[in-house]
């Protein structure tokens, strides 16, 4: 899908509204906005759209980059499946994956997250079977503290004098679970640390062990997943490459290859941005879908309250790096016998520890592997791959390890780089022949991302996965809602409301729904 670059044509009219960045949070917004008459620019730094949705492909093989498995899609009647199919006129298809969606793997047994929610309780249940009071207060705990989410969420759309009188009240019931780590509630439901690992094992979904995560996004991944999972046909590049046509198609424009070096304000009013080449594109409303981080330290140093904005983002921490280590198959997933449950490896029970141990230099053992195969998710695989495999293997990582490359150019970062990362994929490779013996010799191609990749690919300056941390404190920031200090700026996307994808997506209705004036969420939700 052949998207344009910058040309002079794009700042010969005004829009009524600017988007700065194509992930998820930032097409959304433009195909809603666009679909509600508003003419909207969307303004991309990178070559390809789409973010953490986007694909790479290396020889024969096509990798996700961000996107490996998506909650709820597959109930039409879910909000996240009706926002979706709006903003691409029901072009995008899922495919339901297997009822067991995640296998959470400690060295002396299994666990498996089967779908829908009855099932996960009983596959549970049978592994700890002394523990079903305690179970059952978890699901208790899942349940209770998913009915406050949206009162919370509509406390973000209030400023003025609203803001005053209503956001304590509607967010009070939320922020007492919130306030608490996810270690704290379940420490409190029972003392069986195994059982608590293996209720924890999703945590790379959100990047904070059960010790620092706060129990908020604890609960909305296991919700969020509990009914089960799907992948989209043909893989995450398909999300853009259908919102693309109807933002086009409704008057919108969207651009690649293009940098935004800061957002345009005059009186403390936005009226524009100013592009990397010096050429400016008038707006009197930007949306910024880059991460509330990089808004403030890239594009609003020139503005007048940018020390406001500056304290603020001090008060929060952001979220952790990781590598990925792509790999390619000769082979078709089902003559490699790979399926489509994601493997979550541990080397014990106690993720904090595990995860401090590496930190801290005291074991070379990865404190998580998380292995994904979107060649067994994707039904189209073979039509578009054939005779191939693939899988990504992630883990933790720091862009401290990286520090000393910082400086050095993309792919010509010097031998010892070089050898640090091959270092890395060995010691990946050599797990994953463990649990996966039937592999061994059979990796045709592998190629590591480290946070290197990701700040230059995705621009987030320290290679950060999930924007903002998700612990406790985060939950705690008024400021993190789409309305700011500067008349016309607003901010979407995961760091608004929460990581991941369904995050990103409500973030977007959210800002549009401030913007307009009007609760999309309640029509959304009426759509047949």
């Amino acid at each position: 899908m052949p998207i344009k670059k910058y040309s002079k044509e794009y700042i010969d009219e005004s829009y009524d509204i600017i988007i700065i960045g194509s992930g998820i949070s930032g097409l959304c917004s433009a195909a809603i906005l666009s679909m509600e008459g508003k003419s909207v620019l969307v303004i991309e730094k990178h070559f390809k759209v789409g973010g953490y949705t986007h694909t790479f492909k290396r020889e024969s093989y096509e990798w996700d980059v961000g996107i490996h498995y998506v909650g709820s899609v597959h109930k039409k009647h879910s909000f996240i499946r009706k926002v979706f199919d709006l903003i691409t006129d029901n072009q995008l298809k899922w495919n339901k994956m297997s009822a067991n969606y995640d296998r959470i793997i400690f060295p002396d047994k299994s666990y498996n997250f089967i779908s829908p929610r009855e099932n996960f309780i009983d596959s549970i249940k049978s592994s700890f079977p002394y523990e079903i009071n305690a179970i059952d207060n978890y699901i208790d705990a899942l349940d209770s503290i998913k009915k406050t989410y949206s009162n919370y969420f509509a406390a973000k759309a209030l400023s003025g004098l609203p803001d005053i009188l209503f956001y304590n009240y509607l967010s009070r019931k939320f922020l007492k679970y919130s306030d608490k780590t996810t270690y704290e509630i379940l420490s409190k439901i029972t003392n069986n640390e195994k059982l608590i690992g293996v209720l924890c094992g999703q945590w790379g979904d959100y990047g904070l062990t059960p010790k620092k995560s706060s129990f908020a996004i604890h609960s909305m991944i296991v919700n969020h997943y509990m009914d089960g999972a799907s992948y989209p046909i043909g893989g995450s590049r398909m999300i853009s490459e259908n919102i693309i046509p109807i933002i086009e198609n409704n008057g919108g424009k969207v651009i690649v290859s293009t940098g935004v070096k800061n957002i345009s304000t005059k009186n403390n009013k936005v009226n524009g941005v100013i592009l990397d080449n010096g050429a400016k594109v008038n707006s009197n409303i930007v949306i910024s879908s880059i991460g509330v981080e990089n808004t403030i330290n890239k594009l609003l140093k020139n503005d007048k309250y940018y020390y406001k904005f500056k304290k603020n983002i001090n008060k929060v921490k952001a979220s952790g790096s990781y590598v990925c280590l792509y790999i390619g198959f000769n082979q078709t997933a089902e003559e490699l016998g790979i399926k489509d449950t994601n493997l979550w490896i541990y080397p014990g029970y106690d993720h904090d520890e595990n995860l401090n141990k590496y930190i801290n230099k005291q074991t070379e053992e990865l404190p998580l592997l998380y292995l994904s195969f979107a060649s067994s998710k994707d039904p189209s695989w073979l039509k578009n791959h054939p005779g191939t495999a693939t899988m990504e293997a992630i883990t933790f990582s720091s862009f401290n390890y990286f520090q000393q490359w910082a400086e050095k150019p993309w792919k010509n970062r010097g031998t010892d780089y070089n050898k640090y990362k091959e270092d890395m994929s060995q010691n990946i490779i050599s797990i994953i022949y463990k649990h996966l013996p039937q592999l061994k010799g059979k990796i045709s191609y592998y190629e590591l991302s480290t946070p290197l990749s990701t700040r230059d690919m995705a621009n987030y300056s320290n290679g950060e996965l999930y924007g903002i941390d998700h612990d406790p404190n985060r939950f705690r920031q008024k400021w993190l809602k789409p309305k700011t200090i500067t008349k016309g700026l607003y901010f979407t996307g995961q760091d608004i409301l929460t990581a991941g994808l369904g995050g990103a997506l409500s973030a977007s209705i959210l800002t549009s729904s401030v913007i307009l004036k009007k609760n999309l969420f309640k029509k959304i939700s009426s759509l047949e």
